[in-house]
């Protein structure tokens, strides 16, 4: 070959490299039902996270990532998912993505069924990223893409590289039900072994194949990754599912199959990824944590009031609020907006209403003395006057009449009406009875069918006859009781809780108790998921024979997991220590040199961000150096208030100031601090002081105050709880001046007979008082905030970006 044959080759090769188009496979179905009966007439892509689509969330974060071509692989209600992509702004052409959705066969049970679909239409052409249709991340995917695609240069078995990302045991996005074993070569990134794991009943042990140690001299054993979901494949991917019909899940059956496969000889790698963010709604735990996450700008620039993928506009206010821009909310005066709460356009709240830690959708309304706590609120969704809805996801056009309360972990449907006068009990899942659902269907029927000219006729309707099979079955085994405890307006029914038969055969991960660790609201305290104590000696000779003596003949060793969060607990353990022990350093230098708060804010977060622990651990060691920094003054009296004072006015602030706001959770590790030293005495005045710069405030008092832990209940020893109780009845006290205080301003207004401003965000300037020595109080301060202070708030945006 002469020179200007190769060089034109290369110039060839390189130009076809820089125009390969980057393409992308979203898995629309979930293929499991957690979400049920939110799903029964939607697929779990279109509903709403932060008041946008997660297939909308999907797309933005592969939009983020340069992918040019997206296949959106669907078979549940496919057209519903096809006219959300034609009426969205990803099919006009200044998007810059071409969307093109395949509707699978209705035989399609499982993602491996999906994969082997993609390669009969045969559509992917090069590498390709797969994803799910309920992703949120805003990782440079294309960073991944090109170390892959640099990596199947030197190992041409190279097929497959997983995106992960490290995190802590309690780290609130990790599945405590759905986590996995990687055994990783440290210095190519292969994944030599993986194991799933669920979280009940806990596993104890991993079996690693022998020959894995023999060969590798060093290999990491990890349990600290979150799966993110995201996959970069290689064309040979789709027919591997195709030649091998047992390989159902990605994870479980492909990944595992193809590594322990002596027949295959195929190759799959990791990539941890260090910076960035990436999560999946698995389930409706998920669905709570992810929310928070986007609402406390973990997922920046994915935000509300900056690329909201629904192309809704919001205004960010301190304490991660967030306001429609279009002037269209209308808050009463009274009302209460607590942190990490969006609340969508026309919406309303009414006077005396409470809503803290939620997501509020467009057209709204929450009733007069009503809360709303940690729940998320479709579009249209109603809750009448003097009602409580609980860590609950409440769908479209829902009605809660007056007087009803919605207990913590409750799913309930589009268009169901409770009340009043109701409760909901507990994980309680609800939908409308079939005959009320009967226009609304035959309108959205109507509508589709525009939608249907040039579509395979009945895919849908397999749909719909999925649906009024499963809806028959629950409305024939109702139980008139407890349907009767809904109200006298109800269109309710009531889904049964899950069970299993004895002789039934079912997968452990979508098993009823496994299924607790991934529900809203659940904590699952009632299941033992360890207890080391119980152990007995014959248990642990067992497990010591297991571990040590195992069959010498066997082709694998199995590695203790002792407790549930398996491997990664003793590993966390020690980078605690570590990192408690290094933020004491930076405190006390910070301290004795005198460095700014925000310096010294900026090494703390370097820290926390090197250790990946969480952001209590930070705010914990800040409010210890600061309450034991404080002088004890003989006598108390001024001296001692004024050495307080001095003390929160220059450090108070770098509470604040270390990665996020969270004023109640202050408040409850200054009990816990001064409830176990020395400081007990002090806690009135110290509290007093935080309230006075601004730090927390009456909301934040009362919140914590009405916590049970507050008052000591199940904290041992009882001498401790002793002292919990007294800061309790500390906080009562300042609770009551605030009281008074409430009632001398209603009193004078009366009297003065003066008019208010309708406009929320007026207020009339009110003066905080230092309390007097000894006090444990002082005045209330205005719930509402002033334009200025929002207009400050606004720079003051959360340190987690």
């Amino acid at each position: 070959m002469s020179p200007n044959t190769a060089s034109s080759t290369g110039k060839d090769k390189l130009i076809a490299d820089e125009e390969e188009v980057l393409q992308a496979v979203i898995l629309a179905d979930s293929f499991n039902k957690r979400f049920k009966p939110l799903t029964t007439h939607k697929p779990r892509c279109l509903l709403p996270i932060c008041n946008a689509s997660l297939l909308d969330w999907t797309f933005e974060s592969l939009a983020l990532a340069g992918v040019q071509e997206i296949f959106v692989i669907c078979r549940s209600h496919a057209e519903l998912v096809k006219t959300a992509i034609k009426n969205s702004k990803w099919s006009k052409p200044s998007a810059g993505l071409k969307i093109v959705p395949i509707v699978t066969a209705k035989e399609t049970f499982t993602p491996g069924d999906a994969m082997r679909d993609i390669y009969t239409h045969g559509i992917i052409t090069s590498d390709f990223v797969l994803v799910t249709g309920d992703l949120v991340s805003n990782i440079r995917i294309n960073d991944v893409v090109r170390e892959h695609k640099e990596r199947r240069k030197t190992d041409k078995d190279a097929i497959m590289t997983m995106v992960v990302k490290q995190s802590g045991v309690n780290h609130r996005t990790r599945s405590k039900g759905d986590s996995a074993v990687f055994v990783i070569d440290p210095e190519t990134s292969k994944c030599l072994h993986y194991e799933a794991v669920t979280g009940y009943p806990p596993k104890k042990y991993a079996s690693i194949p022998r020959e894995i140690l023999n060969e590798h001299p060093e290999v990491e054993i990890r349990n600290d990754l979150i799966d993110c979901s995201i996959d970069i494949c290689s064309v040979e991917v789709p027919s591997l599912f195709q030649d091998n019909f047992d390989y159902g899940d990605v994870r479980r059956d492909f990944v595992h199959g193809v590594l322990t496969s002596d027949l295959l000889m195929k190759s799959i790698y990791c990539y941890i990824a260090k910076e960035g963010y990436a999560a999946r709604v698995r389930d409706t735990q998920s669905y709570d944590s992810i929310s928070k996450d986007i609402l406390s700008r973990w997922t920046f620039p994915l935000v509300p009031d900056d690329n909201h993928p629904g192309g809704h506009s919001y205004e960010h206010l301190r304490g991660n609020k967030y306001i429609a821009k279009d002037n269209s909310v209308i808050l009463s005066r009274t009302c209460k907006i607590g942190n990490n709460t969006l609340i969508g356009s026309k919406s309303q709240i009414a006077d005396n209403a409470q809503v803290t830690a939620s997501v509020l959708g467009q057209r709204c309304i929450v009733g007069a003395g009503s809360i709303v706590r940690n729940s998320y609120l479709f579009d249209g969704a109603v809750v009448g006057p003097n009602c409580v809805v609980e860590h609950s996801i409440i769908g479209s056009g829902v009605h809660i009449k007056e007087l009803t309360r919605v207990e913590r972990g409750c799913l309930i449907a589009d268009g169901v009406v409770v009340g009043p006068r109701a409760k909901v009990a507990p994980f309680s899942r609800l939908s409308k009875r079939r005959q009320d659902s009967d226009e609304e269907d035959d309108e959205f029927e109507d509508a589709e069918e525009e939608c249907e000219e040039n579509d395979d006729e009945g895919e849908d309707g397999d749909d719909e006859d999925e649906v009024d099979s499963e809806l028959e079955d629950v409305e024939a085994n109702q139980d008139p009781e407890a349907v009767a405890k809904l109200g006298s307006d109800t269109n309710a029914i009531i889904w049964p809780l899950p069970t299993v038969d004895e002789d039934e055969d079912i997968d452990e991960l979508e098993h009823p108790d496994n299924q607790r660790l991934m529900r809203i609201g659940d904590n699952a305290s009632d299941l033992v998921l360890s207890d080391p104590g119980s152990k007995s000696e014959s248990d642990s000779d067992d497990d010591d024979e297991h571990f040590y003596g195992s069959n010498p003949a066997s082709s694998t060793t199995s590695l203790p997991l002792s407790t549930p969060s398996n491997l990664v607990a003793q590993a966390d353990s020690a980078v605690i220590s570590e990192f408690q022990q290094e933020v004491k350093q930076s405190l006390d230098r910070a301290f004795a040199e005198g460095h700014s708060v925000d310096n010294a804010a900026v090494e703390l977060k370097t820290l926390r961000m090197a250790s990946n622990v969480s952001l209590r651990l930070v705010r914990e060691a800040v409010i210890a150096a600061i309450v034991s920094r404080i002088k004890i003054m003989a006598g108390g009296g001024i001296p001692q208030r004024q050495e307080i004072a001095s003390m929160i006015a220059r450090w108070g602030g770098l509470i604040d100031k270390i990665g996020g706001v969270d004023p109640v959770e202050t408040v409850e590790i200054l009990q816990e601090y001064c409830a176990s030293s020395d400081r007990l005495p002090l806690f009135g005045q110290i509290l007093a002081a935080l309230y006075q710069d601004d730090i927390v405030d009456e909301d934040d008092i009362r919140a914590w105050h009405g916590n049970s832990k507050s008052q000591g209940q199940g904290i041992k020893p009882t001498s401790l709880q002793d002292s919990y109780n007294k800061c309790w009845v500390t906080g009562a006290h300042m609770i009551k001046q605030f009281d008074e205080q409430d009632s001398d301003e209603e009193s004078e207004e009366d009297s003065n007979g003066g008019s208010e401003s309708k406009d929320p965000a007026v207020k009339n300037p009110v003066t905080k008082e230092v309390p007097s020595a000894g006090a444990t109080s002082s005045e209330e301060e205005s719930c509402e905030e002033s334009e200025d202070e929002e207009d400050e708030g606004d720079t003051d945006e959360d340190d987690s970006e």
